[in-house]
């Protein structure tokens, strides 16, 4: 075969310049031949000779050999190490010339050959680029849309496939092919040529390499992809098919308005019934299938238009559906369902509903039986559910009462950072108000601890954050003693004082507000812990700072003034010299803090 190839490959090179077609075309079918059989070999020796460089001339529209070259070409891009050559060969400008053709075979091996070249390679992209060949392509596909023939069908095929090759992981070609409306066209495609499975693979692919640039999501809600893809989805019944839309489906619903669109056209009611074939499911297959479709459902109800639909005043039977998963035995539905219940716990009048009916029970259960080597994900989902119903004020008693508290703490002792950072969340949101509650939990020294603890979790800003504001929170709610004494037996007033030099101003204020407690009603006990924290300099920093806010000055000095009657804070506020910058508060545009100001210069002045 390799000698036929040679003495091929030499008559070849004789015949380019010469025009007999007869016997180039055998040379050619010879060259064909020996690529079916070896493609490797055979292409490693037709760069050797040095063919590459008299392929353009054979590329001649006017000639019957023209598609033979062509499919020559797309037989060599096969291989990676052939595609530069190729381009340096100058083989792309008389290809693209052909695009011109009205010739099917012709078009269709140019097609494949410019499609190979670009396979993952920046020369050949970069070539056709410069050639402007996606352009043609593109309106190739556009006008050849509506035909649906089988030969008609296999060359929209190739063409989709060279410009997903061309495009391919490229961002800047990827938004070059939606600026020339590539989309509506493929969308259009989809629904006509649904019968056709390469075809519409082809269509998925490009949707899947395309749906990821966000400037696509615009084009892709102006057409009618949604019901295009469900409609696609109810034929399915394979596993490989259903994940393939799947690809398509999970980066286009991150887009609110085709969110919407997806619940419109009936998706939910696809993916409920994945769910319900699958959950008992032992193959890999019904595993994937089932943690896809859960997921795509909790996507489609962070849009709020979407997830309203779906709640349809907490009487939808998708809610009532959602919601039956969560005592399900599935990890992967447990945790589904409990954050669709916190997706749909995002307003009020929903979180109400909810907890009216009984849902914080489930929820209860749920975490109850994750305590013991319970599944981090499932905590970690139930409890933004619970702290997201928290949020409501008429739901906070109704939840103390039902127990929430006391599973909440249950899980003190996790070392996770993501549910520490819930069940913290869920804590304040429980206390926020509720004078009772916050006794309660802020004189439960464990937790007390534990808060002091994570105080200190320099690697997780968030736990720390939470901490502090839970722990002000204990002391502002209950205004207790006990919970005072509490939090300055364990070791909090420290963090207190630190999270009054928060750069959050709504911390800041929680912390001065909880310190101005300390200083009321246990000043005594909490002295040392104030001169040891440098507490009077971080007001008087607080003070002099024009940056500080309104009620940021007002509760320093509300808090300068309780703590004048510790003699060893009393000499600090003297050494300070803060009369100074109190005094130039007198002036401040904010009434309160001008008043507040005069009160704290007679304080300050009658007690120097």
């Amino acid at each position: 075969m390799i000698d036929n190839l040679s003495e091929a490959l030499e008559k070849l090179k004789l015949a380019s310049t010469d025009s007999a077609t007869d016997s180039v075309e055998s040379c050619l079918d010879c060259l064909l031949k020996a690529l079916a059989n070896n493609n490797t070999e055979a292409s490693m020796k037709i760069q050797e000779i040095g063919l590459l460089p008299l392929l353009p001339t054979l590329l001649n529209p006017q000639s019957s050999c023209t598609p033979k070259v062509a499919n020559i070409i797309a037989e060599l891009a096969k291989n990676e190490f052939m595609r530069s050559p190729c381009v340096e060969a100058g083989l792309i400008p008389p290809l693209i010339q052909l695009l011109n053709s009205t010739d099917q075979e012709v078009l269709l091996q140019t097609g494949r050959a410019l499609g190979n070249i670009c396979y993952d390679s920046h020369e050949g992209r970069s070539a056709v680029d410069l050639a402007g060949g996606a352009q043609i392509v593109a309106e190739h596909i556009k006008s050849l849309s509506q035909n649906t023939e089988p030969e008609n069908e296999k060359l929209l095929t190739v063409f989709c496939g060279m410009l997903m090759n061309y495009s391919n992981d490229n961002d800047s070609l990827q938004a070059q092919l939606i600026n020339m409306g590539v989309i509506p066209t493929l969308v259009k495609l989809l629904g006509i040529h649904s019968h056709n499975i390469a075809l519409t693979e082809m269509c998925l692919i490009a949707f899947g390499n395309l749906a990821e640039l966000e400037s696509s999501k615009e084009q892709f809600a102006s057409t009618n992809i949604a019901e295009e893809l469900v409609r696609l989805f109810q034929k399915q019944s394979e596993h490989e098919k259903k994940e393939m839309i799947f690809e398509v489906l999970a980066p286009l619903a991150e887009n609110d308005v085709i969110k919407l669109q997806l619940v419109e056209a009936g998706l939910v009611e696809c993916l409920l019934e994945v769910v319900a074939q699958t959950v008992d499911g032992e193959r890999e297959e019904d595993v994937t299938q089932l943690k896809t479709a859960s997921d795509l459902m909790v996507l489609l109800l962070l849009g709020d238009e979407s997830m309203q639909k779906l709640f349809e005043g907490g009487k939808g039977s998708v809610f009532q559906r959602v919601l039956s998963w969560i005592p399900s035995h599935n990890h992967q539905l447990q945790l589904a369902g409990a954050l669709a219940i916190a997706n749909f716990a995002r307003n009020d009048g929903n979180c109400i509903h909810m907890v009216d009916t009984g849902i914080v029970q489930k929820l209860l259960e749920l975490l109850d039986r994750h305590v013991e080597e319970g599944n981090v994900t499932v905590q970690h989902a139930a409890l933004s559910a619970l702290r997201n119903l928290a949020i409501p004020v008429v739901n906070k008693s109704k939840m103390l009462s039902a127990g929430v508290a006391d599973v909440v703490l249950k899980f003190l002792q996790s070392e996770m950072p993501p549910v520490q950072f819930k069940l913290l969340g869920t804590l304040r949101m429980l206390i926020d108000t509720q004078a009772e509650a916050a006794d309660q939990l802020g004189t439960n020294g464990k937790l007390v601890e534990r808060l002091v603890e994570w105080c200190e979790a320099k690697d997780h800003a968030g736990v720390m954050g939470e901490s502090n504001r839970l722990l002000s929170a204990l002391i502002r709610h209950s205004k207790s003693k006990e919970v005072v004494k509490t939090v300055i037996q364990g070791g909090g007033v420290k963090h207190l004082v630190t999270m009054a030099t928060s750069e959050h101003m709504i911390m800041q204020n929680e912390a001065l507000v909880a310190l101005g407690l300390i200083a009321a009603l246990e000043l005594v006990a909490a002295e040392k812990d104030f001169v040891g924290a440098s507490l009077v300099s971080v007001l008087h920093k607080l003070l002099s700072d024009e940056r500080s806010a309104p009620e940021i000055k007002y509760n320093s000095m509300i808090l300068i003034c309780a703590v004048m009657g510790s003699e060893p804070l009393h000499k600090e506020v003297q050494s300070l010299a803060f009369l100074d910058v109190v005094s130039k508060l007198r002036a401040h545009e904010n009434k309160t803090v001008s008043h507040q100001a005069s009160l704290t210069e007679q304080r300050l002045t009658a007690q120097s």
